[in-house]
């Protein structure tokens, strides 16, 4: 059978984000929204192993899109809760070896975060925003996701992402997307996104 998946803890306090995400918010959106996509991975990698067993594929389109989305929900989520940190921690600009390569780029740092800022907000429905290293062309990118899986490209690796599902922010930002992304600036953990990048380039 294959590998279960887990449900990662977070690597904070629920109320660590306050003010700039509710604790309320986190405990939703990570242990029942995330766990949903963990369990969700589960069960569709759980019926292709049936479905090989059987040698039965009537439902290989669905079980496999529903590994594309719950998978790809999963792998994101993994991702976004270490990519922020608690005030104090999180937010400002990296530094170093990542700053250069922003800055070679985008331009600047502020023009990164503007089109990154834009992207987010213009995602239609739910999904996210990504920076991204692309190694065939050993540059970053900006792209967003619809839903979880969506949009994307292959070989991609992502280094810091937002979730711009409305379950990430409504409680305490309603229908006001823009200000939750504005906000999210405060919580970036610049530490990890440097930590991912370094080891995307390899």
């Amino acid at each position: 059978m294959p590998h279960k998946h887990e449900l990662p803890p977070l690597p904070y306090a629920y109320d660590a984000l306050e003010p700039h995400i509710d604790e309320q918010t986190m405990r939703l959106h990570h242990d029942k929204h995330h766990l949903g996509y963990v369990n969700g991975l589960n069960k569709a990698e759980d019926e292709l192993a049936k479905a090989r067993d059987e040698g039965n594929f009537g439902l290989i389109k669905h079980w496999e899109r529903e590994a594309a989305f719950h998978g790809s929900g999963h792998f994101l989520h993994s991702i976004f809760w270490p990519n922020m940190a608690p005030a104090g921690n999180g937010g400002g600009q990296p530094s170093g070896d990542l700053a250069n390569q922003i800055s070679q780029d985008f331009g600047s740092f502020d023009k990164f975060k503007a089109q990154f800022t834009a992207a987010a907000n213009a995602v239609e429905g739910s999904g996210w925003a990504l920076l991204v290293w692309e190694p065939e062309g050993r540059h970053l990118s900006v792209l967003t996701a619809e839903k979880h899986q969506n949009l994307t490209q292959w070989s991609v690796v992502p280094l810091l992402v937002i979730d711009v599902w409305e379950h990430a922010y409504y409680l305490k930002y309603q229908n006001q997307r823009a200000a939750y992304v504005e906000a999210f600036w405060n919580v970036v953990n610049w530490s990890d996104v440097a930590e991912r990048y370094t080891a995307a380039r390899g």
